[in-house]
């Protein structure tokens, strides 16, 4: 079987092999064609590291604009459903941006294929390069699979993750990614968000800060593996050298998403604590609920003036004289209220021993409920 050489015509013939003529300073001028190549692929290397640099840009913007859309959907308010018209429109353009910025890297990395080889590329050690295992593509998890999978990866690492929230210095988080790579994925990052919004609702504000950065830490690299289509766990350190090295640019991303981050956390916590003291209320609104199922708090704020002042001295020889001087309809309406609340507990007293009782049974929820409830009296008016 003859051989092909046709491999090497795509070589770039050495400086040493040229013939030049006896009056040139031949090694001069092999210096300068060599120094002229190497700037050739340094400006292509960093062309290359630039139109990464874009479409991380261009893939993080495109992410703010989906979840600004998110937050907007559902709400029913004119000003949100214009927000919300002008947030479709940027993401689509956005959409365009990164598509476009795809295509370009996906140009220049065929070029790059396409680049002759020379001395110096063929002369590199075989193993001063990193190789990244390209991610394959995995099938779509469905929302309970993700759910479990999170579950599972929590209870066995919680205590790694959480150690890796709370380091500051660049090479720490390296060397801890580097000693437990398992912790370089999505997981990971969820954890933290939600660790961020934990510490926010409980006012640890320092220590939500610190977590928050390492959270950013580890989307950033999450973002470069999808952007390369590698696993994650292939490129972290490519991540700590860019942004140790990074120019200003690059770190001026890194701090803004930083602090849009830190924003939407305590935006989250916020809600969070809303809620829960919307819980709470309604709890205690129904463990004072009347026996008519009405609220006593609600019903002493409705009653005329002359009968709050009744129940605020607990007086009801003036509260039955009060009564007797409204309109009859109007007083059957408010005792019946005042009744089904529990501010009035009809027939409570029957004797002067029950009267003794009653005083002192009510008298506790009385104060408690800040004069919300009063005595009961001998029957109702």
């Amino acid at each position: 079987m003859p051989i092909d050489y046709s491999v090497w015509d795509h070589i770039e013939v050495s400086d040493d092999e040229d013939d030049t003529h006896p009056n040139i300073d031949t090694p001069s001028l092999f210096r300068w064609r060599h120094q002229a190549r190497m700037e050739r692929m340094e400006a292509f290397q960093k062309k290359g590291e630039e139109l990464e640099k874009t479409l991380m840009e261009s893939k993080k913007k495109l992410a703010d604009a989906q979840r600004r859309v998110r937050e907007l959907q559902g709400q029913t308010t004119d000003e949100a459903k214009a927000a919300l018209l002008k947030a479709q429109q940027e993401e689509k353009k956005l959409k365009k941006e990164e598509k476009s910025c795809e295509k370009t890297l996906e140009e220049h990395q065929k070029d790059e294929k396409k680049m002759p080889w020379n001395v110096d590329t063929l002369s590199k050690e075989g193993f001063s390069k990193s190789v990244l295992n390209v991610k394959p593509d995995a099938k779509e998890e469905t929302e309970e699979e993700k759910e479990e999978k999170h579950k599972t990866f929590v209870e066995k690492h919680e205590k790694q993750i959480k150690h890796f929230g709370m380091l500051h210095r660049w090479d720490d988080s390296q060397k801890y990614l580097s000693d437990h790579s398992h912790l370089v994925c999505e997981e990971t990052a969820n954890y933290l968000v939600i660790m961020c919004i934990d510490l926010e609702v409980e006012e640890k504000h320092a220590l939500m800060e610190q977590v928050a950065h390492q959270t950013i830490v580890m989307q950033f690299i999450l973002e470069l593996a999808k952007s390369l289509k590698v696993d994650p766990r292939g490129c972290f350190r490519q991540f700590f050298t860019k942004i140790k090295t990074a120019d200003q640019q690059y770190q001026d991303a890194f701090n803004d998403e930083l602090e849009s981050f830190k924003g939407r956390v305590r935006g989250r916590a916020k809600i969070r604590i809303e809620k829960a003291m919307k819980e709470y209320e309604e709890e205690e609104r129904q463990k004072r609920l009347g026996p008519g199922g009405l609220d006593p708090v609600d019903v002493f704020e409705t009653l005329p003036e002359e009968m709050k002042k009744c129940f605020d001295e607990k007086d009801i020889q003036m509260l039955q004289d009060t009564i007797s001087k409204m309109d009859p309809t109007e007083a059957k309406y408010h005792m019946k209220r005042c009744i089904e609340s529990g501010l009035w507990v009809p027939n409570s007293r029957t004797d002067d021993d029950g009267d003794k009782e009653a005083e002192k049974d009510e008298e506790p929820k009385y104060e408690e409920l800040k004069k919300e409830t009063a005595e009961g009296g001998n029957e109702e008016k």
